[in-house]
C-alpha cells in the first residue's frame, strides 16, 4: 500500500486553524520565488535563505527560555535544520510572528519560525511534493515533519511503501542519524490514531525510534502559576508508553500570530534542538533528542497526564542546563 499520493493536502490539514488563505495570484517575495523547487532537485533551498529581518528578538509567541538561550550565546550555529515541507504549491495563508502580516506557503512558514528560534541555525528546505531522499548535512541535523501521510486504517507499517523521501526519514530515526521533529497533527486523537477512518502512518513508523520526537500543541507556554492546558485541536501522547516516552508539548500562542496547529508546535522543538547543538556540539542526536525529553517540565502544565502530555512542556533553559550530557 503506498501513501505517497495523500501527501498533498496533509500540510493544509495539519494548518486547518491557520488565518484564511490569500490570492495565489499574490506576486512573491524574492525568498518565495527561491523556495519553488524546480525538477526532482532533492534540496530546494539552500543555506542561503535570507533570515528573517528580525530573527534574533525576542518575540511574544516565544517562551523566554529562548531570550536566555541567546543571552548565553547559543542560537543553534553548527546545526542545520531541513523543513520537509511544501513550498511548491499554490496553497497560502496569512499571519504574523511579530515582524508583519504576511502571506506564505505551508513550509515557508514553519521554516520562519524554525530560523526565528535558532537564528544562527543552517536552514534548509525540501519540497515534499519531490518524493526524493532527504539528504544531510554535515555535522547535526534536526529535520522538521510537520504533515503526516494518511490512509485507510488498519495496515500495519511493514504493508506500507515508502517513497525515498520517508524511507529516508525513518531510516535516520531508526539509526539515530538526525533529530525527527514530527507534528502531532490536529485531530484530538492519540498520536497513530483513527480518524475518519483513516491512520497517519508516517506516525506510526516512528514509534520506538530513538531520535523521533512527537510534539504535540499547548494554547499557551506553561509557567507554575499559569498552567497551561493542551490545545483542543492537539493530538495527545495517548496509551502507548512508546509514544509518551517520546512525547513532547510547546506553546502555541495563535492568538498572537494568528497561526494554529501542531504544525507551529514541531518547528519549537527542531529550534531547540539546534540550539542545545550549538552548545554540546560533540552531542550526538540520540544524546540531544533524551535530553531534550528527560529535561520537559511537568509542573507547568494543568492535572499532568503522561497519556495526555507525554514527558510534558519542553524546557530549554533546563535542557541547556548541564555542564555536559551524556
Amino acid at each position: 500500500m503506498s501513501v505517497k499520493s495523500l501527501k498533498f493536502g496533509v500540510a493544509a490539514a495539519l494548518a486547518i486553524f491557520s488565518a484564511p488563505m490569500a490570492s495565489a495570484q499574490e506576486a512573491l517575495s524574492p525568498d518565495e520565488m527561491a523556495a519553488l523547487c524546480h525538477g526532482g532537485g532533492s534540496i530546494c533551498v539552500s543555506a542561503t535563505i535570507p533570515v528573517v529581518r528580525s530573527a534574533q528578538a525576542l518575540q511574544s509567541w516565544m517562551s523566554p527560555d529562548v531570550g536566555a538561550a541567546w543571552a548565553a550565546g547559543y542560537k543553534g550555529k553548527g546545526v542545520t535544520i531541513t523543513m520537509v515541507d511544501d513550498f511548491s504549491s499554490s496553497d497560502r495563508f496569512s499571519g504574523n510572528f511579530g515582524v508583519g502580516v504576511q502571506t506564505q506557503r505551508h513550509g515557508e512558514w514553519t521554516r520562519e519560525e524554525a530560523s526565528m528560534i535558532a537564528p544562527a541555525a543552517t536552514i534548509r528546505s525540501k519540497d515534499f511534493s519531490t518524493g526524493t531522499s532527504v539528504s544531510l548535512a554535515r555535522g547535526l541535523n534536526v529535520l522538521n515533519l510537520s504533515y503526516g501521510m494518511y490512509t485507510t486504517a488498519g495496515y500495519s507499517v511493514n504493508q506500507i511503501w515508502w517513497a525515498p523521501e520517508e524511507a529516508s526519514i525513518i531510516s535516520y530515526a531508526t539509526k539515530g542519524s538526525a533529530i525527527v521533529s514530527k507534528a502531532a497533527g490536529n485531530d484530538a486523537v492519540a498520536v497513530g490514531g483513527v480518524t475518519g477512518g483513516q491512520q497517519d502512518y508516517l506516525d506510526l513508523a516512528l514509534i520506538g525510534k530513538p531520535t523521533a520526537i512527537f510534539v504535540g500543541a499547548l494554547s499557551t507556554n506553561g509557567t507554575t502559576t499559569n498552567k497551561a492546558q493542551l490545545a483542543r485541536y492537539s493530538n495527545y501522547a495517548g496509551s502507548n508508553a512508546a509514544v509518551q516516552s517520546h512525547f513532547l508539548v510547546v506553546g502555541v500562542e495563535g492568538d498572537k500570530t494568528g497561526l494554529y496547529g501542531t504544525s507551529f508546535a514541531a518547528p519549537i522543538i527542531s529550534g531547540y534542538a539546534a540550539i542545545i547543538g550549538s552548545k554540546f556540539t560533540k552531542a550526538t542526536p540520540v544524546q540531544i533528542t533524551n535530553d531534550l525529553l528527560n529535561t520537559a517540565r511537568t509542573d507547568t502544565l494543568a492535572n499532568y497526564d503522561p497519556s495526555i502530555y507525554g514527558k510534558g512542556e519542553a524546557s530549554l533553559s533546563r535542557a541547556l542546563a548541564p555542564v555536559a550530557i551524556h
